[in-house]
């Protein structure tokens, strides 16, 4: 199984921070997720007329986040 790059957290905190009180990691949105979630809110708002539907759109949203990623390696 290989590992897609998910760019880190999108909202990252200080290690001290990073601890719940019983001792668990703290969940968080990775920087990929963050990518697509915008770039699903561009692309459905620029679909008037609904060419895709969710399932295309989910796959072109996370697409264009692979895409930021290895935009911020350059």
């Amino acid at each position: 199984m290989t590992t897609k790059d998910d760019g880190g957290p999108a909202y990252p905190v200080p290690y001290q921070l990073q601890h719940n009180r019983e001792g668990g990691m703290l969940a968080g949105l990775s920087l990929r997720d963050y990518f697509a979630a915008a770039a699903f809110q561009g692309i459905a708002a620029s679909d008037a007329e609904n060419n895709f539907n969710i399932d295309q759109l989910a796959k072109l949203a996370y697409e264009s986040a692979d895409a930021m990623l290895e935009a911020r390696k350059k």
